[in-house]
Parts: structure tokens; C-alpha cells; sequence
């Protein structure tokens, strides 16, 4: 038997460095002896990706938890892991939702992610107490599980976001690279009913996923870029293997920047849909971001890094949307997690409400909002350097960095903001509990932005000894 350690919300594992199918079994055994105990007559429900374990591991899992007289539906088709968390906030006997996916991690990876009864990732005290109910026999008993239609009516709901006439009269050629991931053949399902052209990559059922790794994000969206090029296509939309993340590509092969498309989206919501609200975004987003708010008139909600924070504040309803700077989009009108279709569906409209390459609407934000160069890294750390750096950095107050003079100085978060001239800033967030620490910088020119993520990282490897200036 492996040793099962969630990480938060979520388990995962190399497929040749375990045994995912025991181990996802007595997970579920666990989860089922567990509920059995707090939460008698209820439901747990059960969605899964397109790796290739997925499927068969889903339904058996869910026989292993009915087997202790608990109704689990499992879906029946692969889905998104927006579509589970809603079905079971939407669900009032559910008290657990089970995701398989190993989000944008490769092929080879196989992962499981537990949900509460509200949709929103389970804690650490829930995932500890799953641990403590695992034992090292397998399950012999199984139960019958139901088989739902999760995805019929998410799609249909997604479709209607918009009228879809703009989309059709304009009849882009869109590229839809779904990344083998959990929206492979839904996504082209619903750009085509709206009108568009449609080409679809990396939809087979290649088991290594071609080597790629399911991560809406340069250099893995290239192809996605190159085939727009290459058919003269309108725009390409890439959404990552979890179905959470989008990126989004312009008709000259260029990704458009997660902050970029959060603006454009914040425009679309205010200005075509007359929309208002709360603008919801981490702590490292981009000033184009905030920029953009205030020439909206959105008041901007700052949250700590990780969705979670940014979910809770989309519950209290009154936001616009919610950004993780990322390629994530949290829309209240579709839940509250993270979907990149829906992000995608309002985009199209946009785009064809704008009747103009999608070039010239991102050179329009450029001229409007100001160029930045934004640069963000996560920064492996040794065990001794990450906790000096936690204790450390709530007392330092650097008067310079990179050569530039601290104009101001917060710690948000246990992290640490300098504000620099000509609107440019610095981040250095270490983990809570691992041994990293995310980096962000934004300048006005690569070259600044480089030598502020630079020194950055001297910062965090040395912060009582580094020369930050």
C-alpha cells in the first residue's frame, strides 16, 4: 500500500511510482465509511477528466462508497471540475463531490480532488480526517451507483449566456484546443452552435497526451498558436485540462496575457452587458487589472493567493467576476468556481461585438490603460531558507531594489509589496508551508522587470544578507 497524503483538497500520484487504482479505492472506502458514520441518506457525487484511468476508477470508486448505503451519481461523460463543484452545491442531499483529475499536470499523472458539500475544496482537517479512515485492505463490498447527465444542461447554460448573433454574423475561424483535457469535445460542441467555424486540436484519445501537459499557458498553447497562423484563423482558444484556465490568441499567433483577457472580459461585462459590481483578483495581479477597474469604476477586492479566497468573496454576491490572474475566471452567472468556457463563450462575443481583429481590441488596452511587462516565477527553496524567509520578511523594509527607489512598502498576506516608480511593483509570497515562494514583478520594460524578479530571488534565498539594492 501507498502512503496516501492529500495536499489540501487534492491527492495525486505518477502512474509509475504508485498504485492509483488500489489507492483510489480505498480513498473511496474511506470516504464511504466516513459519511456513512456523519452523514447517513446522503449523496456524494462523482465527475472525472479524460485520462485514461479516469473513467473506470470513477465508477468503481463510486461502487466501493454505495456499498455503505450512501447514493453517489457518477457522471456520465468526463467534465469539467466546475460542473462537479455546482452539481453539488446545486444538490441538497450531497455532502461531498469527488473529481478525478490531476488538473494541468501530464498524462502520466493520475490525481483525485474532494469537494464539500457547498462546492468549495474541501479543507485539510476534511482530507486528514478521509486519511485517518484509510486502511491498507481493499474494499470488497460494491453498491449500485446512478449514472447523471451532468453536462447536457451546464452546455446548454453555457450557450445561452449570449444570443449568439454577433457570434454568427461575424463567423469566426476559431482554433479550440481543449489540451486532451476535461472540455475535449464539448467546447467545439458550443462554439459551433453559436455560429463559429471551428477547428479542434488535441482530441484524441492519445494516452501520453502527445507529451503535452494540460496547461492553458506558453510554451504548451504553441501548437494552438501555430495553427491559427496557419488557417488564418479569427482567434484560438486553449482551455487547460482541468477545464478552469483559458489563454487566449490573437489572429497574429500572439497569446494574449491572462491580465490582458481579464480586461477584456471586465469591459465586455460593464460596457456590452451593463453589469456592475466588485472586481475580485489575487494579490500579484497585474496593474493593467486594477487599472482597469478603476476606469470602470469597479471597486477592487485584493485576496490572498489561492481561489479559495477568491470564491468566498464571488459567495458574497456582490461581484462582478473574479480573476486568478492565471487564465482562471470565476463568472457568478455560472457558479462559483473557475470556468474557462464560459469565460471563452462571453469573449467570442466581445470580440464579435468589437467587429475588429482581436489584435487591435489588445492595442487598444495598451494605448488606454498603459504597456506593463508583467513576469511572474515560482522559486524552489531549501527548508532552512523558506521558514528564514517567513519570519524575516515581515520586517523588511528595503529603501531601494534592482536600483530603483521604494516608493512604498506593504506586507500584505505575510508577503512583501514594494511599489517603485513609473508604476511599476515587486512581490515575494512565500508558501505558507512548503519550500517556495512565488515571485511577481511588473515594469514598464522586460529588462526592469527581469532585474526586479532577479533581485526578488536574491531577496528570498538571503533576505537578512541580500543586497536589494
Amino acid at each position: 500500500m501507498s502512503v496516501i497524503n492529500f495536499l489540501g483538497d487534492a491527492w495525486c500520484v505518477r502512474v509509475d511510482e504508485g498504485e492509483p487504482h488500489e489507492d483510489a479505492l480505498r480513498i473511496a472506502n474511506a470516504l464511504g465509511q466516513l459519511s456513512r458514520e456523519r452523514f447517513p441518506e446522503s449523496t456524494i457525487v462523482i465527475g472525472y477528466d479524460t485520462r485514461p484511468l479516469s473513467a473506470a476508477i470513477a465508477r468503481e470508486m463510486g461502487e466501493v462508497i454505495a456499498s455503505y448505503d450512501i447514493k453517489v451519481q457518477v457522471s456520465n461523460v468526463h467534465c469539467p471540475s466546475c460542473v462537479l463543484t455546482e452539481a453539488v452545491r446545486r444538490n441538497q442531499e450531497a455532502v461531498a463531490g469527488v473529481m478525478l483529475t490531476a488538473g494541468n499536470k501530464p498524462a502520466d499523472y493520475f490525481g483525485i480532488r474532494i469537494c464539500s458539500a457547498d462546492g468549495s475544496a474541501a479543507t485539510t482537517e476534511d482530507t486528514d480526517r478521509i486519511e485517518s479512515y484509510i486502511v491498507p485492505e481493499l474494499p470488497s463490498r460494491r453498491g449500485e451507483v446512478e449514472f447523471v447527465d451532468l453536462m447536457t444542461p451546464y452546455l446548454e447554460h453555457v450557450s445561452s449566456l449570449v444570443d449568439g448573433s454577433a457570434i454568427a454574423e461575424a463567423a469566426p475561424i476559431v482554433v479550440c484546443d481543449p489540451m486532451y483535457g476535461a472540455q475535449v469535445s464539448h467546447a467545439c460542441r458550443v462554439f459551433s452552435s453559436l455560429g463559429a467555424r471551428v477547428i479542434e486540436l488535441h482530441n484524441d484519445d492519445a494516452d501520453d497526451f502527445a507529451g503535452l501537459h494540460p496547461e492553458a499557458a506558453e510554451p504548451w498553447i504553441d501548437d494552438c498558436e501555430q495553427e491559427v497562423l496557419d488557417n488564418g484563423a479569427s482567434y484560438g482558444i486553449a482551455i487547460d485540462g482541468a477545464g478552469e484556465r483559458i489563454a487566449l490568441i490573437d489572429e497574429q499567433g500572439n497569446y494574449v496575457s491572462p491580465h490582458k483577457t481579464l480586461a477584456l472580459l471586465m469591459d465586455y461585462l460593464v460596457n456590452s452587458r451593463g453589469r456592475g459590481g466588485r472586481m475580485v483578483a489575487p494579490i500579484f495581479v497585474s496593474s493593467i487589472v486594477r487599472r482597469q477597474a478603476e476606469r470602470l469604476g469597479l471597486p477592487l477586492t485584493v485576496t490572498p493567493i489561492g481561489y479559495a479566497w477568491m470564491r468566498e468573496e464571488l459567495a458574497l454576491g456582490d461581484a462582478l467576476c473574479a480573476g486568478d490572474a492565471v487564465g482562471g475566471v470565476g463568472i457568478p452567472d455560472l457558479g462559483l468556481d473557475r470556468d474557462a468556457l464560459g469565460a471563452a463563450v462571453l469573449l467570442m462575443d466581445h470580440i464579435a461585438r468589437g467587429a475588429r481583429p482581436l489584435s487591435a481590441m489588445v492595442a487598444e488596452l495598451d494605448e488606454c490603460l498603459g504597456h506593463m511587462e508583467y513576469g511572474r516565477r515560482e522559486l524552489s527553496l531549501g527548508a532552512g531558507e523558506a521558514q528564514m524567509l517567513r519570519v524575516a520578511l515581515p520586517g523588511i523594509n528595503p529603501p531601494t531594489i534592482a536600483g530603483l527607489k521604494v516608493e512604498g512598502v506593504s506586507h500584505p498576506s505575510r508577503c512583501l509589496r514594494l511599489a517603485l516608480p513609473e508604476g511599476a511593483w515587486v512581490l515575494v509570497a512565500p508558501s505558507p508551508s512548503g519550500p517556495t515562494a512565488l515571485l511577481a514583478a511588473e515594469a514598464p520594460t522586460r529588462a526592469m522587470r527581469d532585474d526586479l524578479l532577479s533581485a526578488a530571488a536574491a531577496l528570498a534565498h538571503a533576505p537578512l544578507t541580500s543586497g536589494v539594492q
